[in-house]
C-alpha cells in the first residue's frame, strides 16, 4: 500500500522528535547503528543479489561489485574515521578578541534527512547515503525508487526490522509519494537522479530553504575523448567493460566518444573485439548482461538506436522479452546531433571524430554545454591530459581508465552545475550531513572596553593597530 500525505506527514513528526531526544548526537550510538546496518546488509546479501537479478537482470558477481560490497566498503569507512571527524575543531580566535582566545567548531546533524534514491544502483545510492546521514547524527526518511521493485522490497524489510521507525524508515511509491515527502518540512534533502527532476526536488525545497544535495547524471552526458596516441586495445577494453556495466545505465557512464579521426577506424575495431570477448557476439542472449529497468526504458533505447539504424556498426539488436539490448557502437556522429546532446542512460555509444590536432576545439565545445558527472581522457600524453583535467568543469574522472575514481577513500564524489552539489562518500558525506558550527568561549576577566562606546583617539588607534 503507498504511504499516505498523513502518514508520511507522521513519520516526519515523530522523527523530529527522536532527535530532539539527543540520541543521535552520540558517537557510540552512530557506530552502533552503522555496525547494525553492515551486518543486515550482510544477512541479507543473498536477498540482494536476487533482487537485483529480478530488477536490473545483474548477474551476482556484479551485483556484489557494483552495489553491494561498494555499500559495505562505505560504512567501513565510516566506522574507521567517524571519531576523528566529529571531534571539534580548535581554533585560535585572534587578538582581536582578547582574552576570549578559544573558539571551537563543532559538526553538528541537520536533524531529519530525506534521501530520494534511483533504480539504477538501489543498494549503494540508498544505503551507502544512509549511512552519511546515520554518520552525521541525523534521522532518515528513505523513499525508493518505485522501478527497482524486488530491491525497493528488500532493502524496506531490511530497514523494518533494523531501525525503529522513528530513526528511520524505508518507503516506496510514486512521484506523488515522492511530493508528500517534499512537502515535509525536513532538514536536510539528498536527492540522486535526473536533472529534470532536480529541479523540482529544488523548487520544492525552496519553500521551506531545506539545504540539497544534488547527484545527477549530467543533462549533456560524461564524454570520453582518445587522442591518436593512446593505448587503443587498453581503452577499448575498459570502456566496453564500463558499456556492459548495468547496460549502460550508470550516472558517470561514458554517454559519447570523442576519438581521434586517424585512429578511428581502428578503435571501433578493437572496441568491437573487447565487447564480443566480455559479453559475445549476441550479448542480449547473454544471461551475464543486465537488462534495461522498464520495458518502456527499453523501448526509448530501441527507438533512439532505429534513428541511427544506417550508422549502427555493432548492436542494435535486442530482446523485447527480457529487456535487453545489446551494447550499440553508433559511427560516425556529428557533435550537433541529438544523440550527443542529451543524457542517453543506456547502451547506446555515439562515436564524435576530430582531428587530433583540433583538439582544443573540441574541448572548447563540451566546455560549453552542460557539464558532466564524469569526464575521461585516454592518452600517453600527461602533460595534456593534466591540462583538461585541471581546466574543464566536471564531477570527477580518470586519465586512462574508467569509473575507478569511484571507489577511491577519501575523496569526493560530485557532480557539478546540471551533473549536481553537494559531494559525499567518506569524510565528504560526514560534511554533507552535518553543519559546521562556529562557538567562541568567552572570558570574563581582563575585558578591555575598547569595543565599547565611547571611542576616543586612544580607542581608535588601539583598535586600529589590532585589526591591521
Amino acid at each position: 500500500m503507498p504511504y499516505s500525505k498523513q502518514e508520511i506527514h507522521e513519520i516526519v513528526l515523530s522523527q523530529r522528535e527522536f532527535f530532539y531526544s539527543g540520541k543521535t548526537l552520540d558517537y557510540k550510538f552512530r557506530k552502533e547503528q552503522l555496525k547494525k546496518l553492515r551486518q543486515a546488509i550482510v544477512d541479507n546479501q543473498q536477498a540482494l543479489v536476487d533482487a537485483l537479478h529480478e530488477d536490473l537482470g545483474r548477474c551476482d558477481a556484479e551485483a556484489y561489485f557494483c552495489d553491494i560490497g561498494d555499500t559495505i566498503m562505505e560504512i567501513n569507512e565510516y566506522l574507521h574515521g567517524l571519531r576523528k571527524w566529529m571531534r571539534p575543531e580548535r581554533h585560535f580566535s585572534g587578538l582581536a578578541c582578547f582574552p576570549s582566545m578559544t573558539t571551537k567548531v563543532y559538526k553538528m546533524p541537520y536533524g531529519v534527512s530525506l534521501i530520494i534514491s534511483p533504480f539504477n544502483f538501489p543498494v549503494l545510492l540508498s544505503l551507502g547515503v544512509l549511512a552519511a546521514s546515520i554518520a552525521g547524527g541525523n534521522t532518515a526518511l528513505l523513499k525508493m525508487s518505485s522501478k527497482s521493485q524486488k530491491t525497493t522490497e528488500v532493502i524496506k524489510n531490511i530497514i523494518d526490522k533494523t531501525f525503529p521507525k522513528e530513526y528511520i524508515v524505508a518507503i516506496d511509491g510514486g512521484h506523488d509519494v515522492a511530493d508528500f515527502c517534499l512537502e515535509e518540512r525536513v532538514d536536510k534533502i539528498f536527492y540522486t537522479g535526473s536533472p529534470r527532476v532536480a529541479k523540482h526536488v529544488m523548487e520544492m525545497a525552496s519553500q521551506n530553504l531545506t539545504p540539497v544535495a544534488l547527484e545527477l547524471g549530467g543533462e549533456t552526458g560524461n564524454w570520453c575523448i582518445i587522442r591518436k596516441d593512446a593505448n587503443l586495445k587498453d581503452a577499448a577494453r575498459k570502456i566496453a567493460f564500463f558499456k556492459i556495466c548495468n547496460s549502460g545505465q550508470v550516472c558517470i557512464n561514458i554517454n559519447q566518444v570523442a576519438v581521434a579521426s586517424e585512429v578511428a577506424e581502428q578503435f571501433i575495431e578493437e572496441l568491437k573485439k573487447a565487447i564480443v570477448k566480455q559479453v559475445g557476439e549476441q550479448p542480449h542472449l547473454n544471461d551475464e548482461y543486465p537488462k534495461l529497468i522498464t520495458h518502456r526504458a527499453y523501448e526509448g533505447i530501441a527507438s533512439e538506436a532505429e534513428q541511427y539504424k544506417d550508422r549502427i556498426v555493432f548492436g542494435g539488436v535486442g530482446d523485447d522479452k527480457t529487456d535487453k539490448y545489446a551494447p550499440t557502437i553508433i559511427y560516425p556522429v556529428d557533435i550537433n546531433e541529438p544523440i550527443v546532446n542529451h543524457e542517453i542512460f543506456g547502451p547506446l555509444l555515439p562515436i564524435v571524430k576530430f582531428d587530433d590536432d583540433k583538439v582544443d576545439e573540441l574541448l572548447d565545445i563540451i566546455a560549453r554545454r552542460e557539464h558532466g558527472l564524469a569526464l575521461y581522457v585516454f592518452s600517453k600524453n600527461k602533460k595534456w591530459a593534466k591540462k583538461v583535467m585541471t581546466t574543464q568543469q566536471y564531477g570527477g574522472g580518470c586519465v586512462n581508465e574508467v569509473c575507478l575514481h569511484l571507489m577511491v577513500k577519501g575523496v569526493p564524489f560530485n557532480g557539478v552545475g546540471h551533473s549536481g552539489m553537494g559531494a559525499y562518500h567518506g569524510i565528504w558525506g560526514f560534511r554533507e550531513f552535518t553543519h559546521p558550527s562556529t562557538v567562541l568561549y568567552g572570558k570574563t576577566h581582563f575585558n578591555l572596553p575598547l569595543r565599547e562606546h565611547p571611542y576616543t583617539k586612544k580607542k581608535k588607534k588601539i583598535l586600529g593597530g589590532f585589526l591591521k
